[in-house]
């Protein structure tokens, strides 16, 4: 009976993921501002009282912040800068970002972008939107005859 290794097996499927994320990041398969290499990137998550939004943006001054909400879309716009302590220094690598950035989410109907509330802590922006009072779930008593 042969052996198989763990590479021989597992080999040809990781050579496929390998393909796949060379294929999304092939800019002729653009996801628009959700795709690879979106920045800021967000998670977003719903409760029956409101959205909440949370970007990471490490190393940002908040005076460089803008949060806008105009209809139903959310827009996120700054700029990050980076700036080394020594005169003259070269980069041996450099891998964070800086410069202007800008985002926009667009949320479905349900949710009133005029009301909602931002917060900046430890490099995470969370913006929380509340939901329409139309929107929100109400429960309905049953009534006998």
């Amino acid at each position: 009976m042969a052996r198989l290794r763990f590479n021989d097996s597992f080999g040809p499927l990781l050579s496929l993921q390998e393909e796949l994320e060379r294929f999304m990041r092939n800019p002729a398969f653009a996801m628009g501002p959700s795709g690879f290499g979106a920045y800021p990137p967000v998670n977003i998550f719903e409760s029956p009282e409101a959205a909440m939004i949370v970007a990471e943006i490490p190393g940002l001054d908040t005076a460089k912040l803008n949060v806008t909400g105009t209809g139903n879309t959310l827009a996120i716009s700054g700029e990050r800068e980076f700036k080394p302590d020594g005169k003259g220094l070269g980069y041996h690598r450099r891998e964070l970002g800086e410069g202007k950035f800008s985002r926009s989410i667009h949320l479905p109907e349900d949710y009133e972008t005029g009301r909602a509330e931002a917060r900046y802590e430890a490099g995470l922006l969370i913006i929380r939107v509340p939901r329409a009072e139309h929107a929100k779930p109400r429960q309905i008593t049953v009534q006998t005859a």
